[in-house]
């Protein structure tokens, strides 16, 4: 409970009267949950070759991570009210299982490989900024860790902190691939990250078919 200051009209003046309100509750396994399954969804993933590929091609991290993250909010937000919509006209029963099965089919896809062809992407007429968010937000249209968006957002009710954990999930994983470029990419260990990220998805679609919750 909070008390708020409220200024009214009484007469010809102003009255100062107190209230009590409660705080809206911010759903922190929300903002978890969307992080982490985008995160670990996201290794591997075409977008995150798609900003190693730019990073090693242009070299100019600062636009590169901007027009990720613009990108990021304007697809995921999206994606999110998509899912919101989505809950609201479908029976909870029937949601539960769509969800769990969507997560299950997210981990089943996250265990194939993702390519990107660099050969039609050209800087001109666009900035890298420009190039950037036009190529991410494409590339993330029907992308596993868009419909994840959606799936998360039907779940959960609090789409700003749903949206806000898969956008800071999207820059935890393509934020080093910009600083690293291509350098440490064939080295890196997609495969099993793949699997781990597939494991979180399953876990995710499990709990939701046995209408059980994570608490943080």
């Amino acid at each position: 409970m909070i008390v708020i200051f409220l200024l009214t009209r009484d007469g010809a003046g102003y009255g100062c009267h107190w209230t009590n309100r409660p705080i809206p509750p911010i759903s922190m396994e929300a903002f978890l949950v969307s992080a982490l399954a985008v995160t670990v969804g996201e290794i591997g993933d075409k977008t995150q070759l798609l900003a190693l590929l730019l990073a090693a091609r242009y070299k100019k991290p600062g636009p590169i991570i901007l027009g990720i993250l613009v990108a990021t909010l304007a697809n995921h937000t999206l994606a999110g009210l998509l899912g919101q919509l989505v809950a609201t006209h479908i029976d909870a029963t029937v949601m539960r299982y769509l969800l769990g099965l969507s997560f299950l089919a997210i981990a089943a896809w996250t265990l194939k490989p993702d390519e990107i062809d660099d050969g039609g992407i050209s800087e001109r007429p666009y900035g890298v900024f420009m190039l950037t968010c036009v190529t991410f937000f494409l590339a993330e249209i029907g992308d596993k860790t868009q419909l994840a968006t959606v799936a998360l957002a039907a779940k959960y009710s609090d789409l700003t902190m749903v949206i806000a954990g898969t956008t800071l999930g999207m820059l935890i994983a393509d934020v080093p691939a910009v600083f690293l470029g291509k350098i440490a990419a064939p080295n890196f260990p997609f495969k099993y990250v793949r699997w781990c990220a597939a494991a979180v998805f399953a876990v995710l679609g499990v709990l939701v078919l046995l209408g059980m919750e994570l608490k943080f």
